[in-house]
């Protein structure tokens, strides 16, 4: 489903839903005077822009899309999801979505089944073909946590340290010698800058994850890409172009 309907009114700039306290979230809101007022971390109109580890919350067409640093397991932004999933309410991305999205076997599997290449990717306790890309998959793993090893001996101490000493399995994906890694950022399925080459793929991800803000990690090779993963993003990473897409995104201004 694409869910880039233009138009749809908003929440606030980093506000929250007006029955966002449904489940217990600790963030009370408020509506005086037209304006969303918040306590804890949610940041308003008087606050800059872009805050660390704020959420915003937008309407566009009938979905609510829900902007984050972070879309962990138990994390704000995922309690946020599951408070309008539980109201019946359209919500992007989904509870589904962002636990698929960044485990990396998972995410790669969904991937290509949507028809995005993606990296040739294998799960190990110890066997490592070189080179190759390492992603630990134990409980505290994150996409941002990747390796790229190309001999023997920077493999072993990467999977040493990945697989807490061979306790937890690890994905590796092959790449050629002349691979390299290569990591942009979507907002709204979109890109900037030299990440234009990638465009298209942001733009399928995003229909099939719909997560508004996401590091896309891929495979460079000759003329080709690949996904390799998808990551979190800070805000503070952004580029000024990519932090006007989202602010653009937020005011419901108009693409050209």
């Amino acid at each position: 489903m694409n869910h880039r309907a233009k138009g749809g009114a908003q929440a606030g700039l980093f506000g929250e839903t007006p029955n966002a306290g449904r489940t217990g979230l600790r963030h009370s809101i408020r509506v005086v005077g037209g304006n969303i007022r918040s306590s804890g971390r949610l940041s308003t109109k008087k606050e800059p822009v872009l805050v660390r580890d704020s959420l915003s919350v937008i309407q566009r067409g009938q979905a609510w899309h829900i902007v984050s640093e972070d879309y962990s397991y138990k994390s704000e932004a995922y309690y946020h999801i599951l408070s309008h999933e539980l109201a019946g309410e359209p919500v992007c991305p989904s509870s589904r979505a962002v636990l698929d999205a960044f485990v990396v076997p998972v995410c790669l599997e969904r991937a290509q089944n949507a028809g995005i290449p993606v990296a040739d990717w294998g799960i190990s306790q110890g066997y490592v073909p070189l080179p190759a890309v390492l992603y630990g998959l134990n409980y505290f793993a994150t996409a941002s946590d990747y390796a790229i090893v190309r001999d023997n001996g920077q493999a072993q101490d990467v999977v040493r340290h990945i697989t807490n000493r061979g306790k937890y399995p690890f994905c590796y994906q092959k790449i050629s010698d002349s691979a390299e890694v290569v990591t942009c950022t979507a907002v709204f399925g979109r890109t900037a800058g030299k990440c234009a080459a990638v465009d298209r793929y942001a733009e399928k991800i995003y229909d099939l994850f719909s997560i508004p803000l996401v590091r896309l990690v891929m495979v460079h090779s000759g003329n080709a890409y690949r996904l390799s993963s998808l990551a979190p993003m800070r805000y503070t990473h952004l580029s000024e172009e990519e932090r006007g897409i989202l602010c653009a995104f937020r005011d419901h201004q108009e693409f050209l």
